[in-house]
């Protein structure tokens, strides 16, 4: 009677009753078993598809070798010694004996002006200079005539026969004879000036080179009038030597203090875009220039011209180097932007409001990252993967030429995959 009393309560108590009983309670663990079948394909279905959507790392490795530190620069091409030619004259232009690009050597003719006003000035002037020597011959004339009659005059007075008065008014004439004689000597000093300056203009009338060189520019034909009144109107611009020449760029206040004499530097022209030019750096200026709000500092470099294949004005782009290093350590610049942490924080936001991520929770990847990252906070830092988890390594840097950075302490060597970016992994 007990026996069958607690097989009733068992029964009861599981919900079975009899044969009815039974064949209801396998149905429920049938409905039970597949729901849990469906929901485990469909975690199966996400994990799968989760996987093929996880980031992956991108990685590049740690080099050794020569890191060269650049500043860029444009400016144009000028001779070293370019002059030009004017004329201290007005007139008419009567002839011009050369042209563009002719070679010319120092005191050549380049051009000459009309010359009938200049040699008409200089005959007024040989007439004026003739007319006061003979003014000073009469003067000598006169001032030895009164000296005879004061000597006269004198002796006769010794015996009474001349009054003191008339030797007083003898001595007066002689001294007023030799400053007349002074004078007229005074006027042909000032004729053979004058007449010195006419010549002088008439030499000028030839207008010659002052060096040798070759003729960039000429700005004058036969025919033409000079006025040179006011200002000395150029003729002619002449180059002493285009064989060497001088690249005078334009420094960015930023990168003019990395910048010195000595240094070599390349540049480029458009009229040869594949080739390269070589440069060194003669004249930092400390002149400052100022263009649209941007302050430059102009720097001059020497150029070998030897083939004369470079021109006056020409646009180059110069590539100054600053710095050199044979042997370095160096990184790609993204290995010390990247930041595992941001990337996994950028994933976790985008998909926080998942249902199946709300319900099948994962644990964090990159919990040791983040520790790492709080630890080297504040430092500059590279990453590895160590065990399919990124770690960081704390490094100081040197000098960086925008694409890669010299690493002067940092516990890896060349060949090291560093992380540099992430990507999503290929379905």
């Amino acid at each position: 009677m007990t026996e069958q009393m607690l097989n009733k309560d068992v029964s009861k108590t599981l919900g079975i009753n009899g044969a009815g009983s039974h064949k209801k309670h396998w149905s429920k663990w049938l409905i039970w078993i597949v729901l849990a079948s469906v929901i485990l394909g469909v975690v199966a279905f996400w994990q799968s598809k989760q996987g093929t959507n996880n980031l992956q790392y991108i990685t590049q490795e740690a080099q050794t070798g020569r890191l060269v530190i650049t500043v860029s620069a444009t400016g144009n091409l000028e001779p070293t010694n370019q002059v030009d030619v004017s004329s201290e004259l007005s007139g008419i232009v009567d002839s011009v004996l050369v042209d563009y690009n002719d070679l010319v050597k120092a005191d050549q003719v380049l051009a000459r002006l009309d010359t009938d006003q200049l040699q008409a000035q200089v005959l007024q002037s040989e007439a004026a200079l003739a007319a006061a020597e003979a003014k000073v011959r009469e003067s000598q004339a006169t001032v030895f005539e009164a000296k005879l009659k004061l000597q006269r005059c004198q002796q006769l007075a010794e015996r009474q026969l001349c009054a003191q008065e008339e030797v007083d008014t003898d001595s007066a004439a002689l001294k007023r004879a030799q400053a007349e004689e002074g004078s007229s000597i005074a006027q042909v000093a000032e004729a053979r000036a004058k007449l010195d300056a006419d010549r002088t203009n008439l030499a000028k009338a030839a207008i010659h080179s002052p060096i040798n060189g070759v003729v960039l520019v000429r700005a004058v034909e036969p025919g033409q009038t000079v006025a040179a009144s006011l200002q000395a109107p150029v003729l002619f611009t002449l180059a002493e030597d285009l064989s060497e020449m001088e690249l005078h760029v334009d420094v960015d206040e930023a990168d003019v203090g990395l910048v010195k004499e000595g240094q070599t530097a390349s540049f480029t022209v458009d009229a040869f875009p594949d080739q390269v030019f070589k440069a060194q750096i003669t004249q930092v200026r400390y002149g400052a220039q100022e263009v649209d709000g941007v302050i430059t500092y102009e720097t001059v470099l020497e150029v070998d011209n030897t083939e004369l294949s470079l021109r006056p004005g020409m646009t180059a782009t110069a590539e100054i180097t600053v710095k050199q290093i044979d042997e370095a350590l160096f990184v790609p610049n993204a290995a010390l932007r990247f930041n595992p942490v941001v990337q996994d924080t950028k994933k976790s936001s985008s998909s926080k409001d998942s249902l199946l991520s709300q319900l099948m929770p994962r644990p964090p990847r990159l919990e040791k990252a983040q520790k790492e990252n709080m630890e080297t906070k504040g430092q500059q830092q590279v990453w590895v993967l160590e065990d399919g988890f990124p770690v960081a390594i704390p490094v100081s840097t040197g000098i960086s030429n925008g694409i890669m950075t010299e690493i002067t302490q940092g516990d890896f060597e060349a060949g090291t995959a560093l992380l540099v970016g992430t990507k999503k992994a290929a379905n």
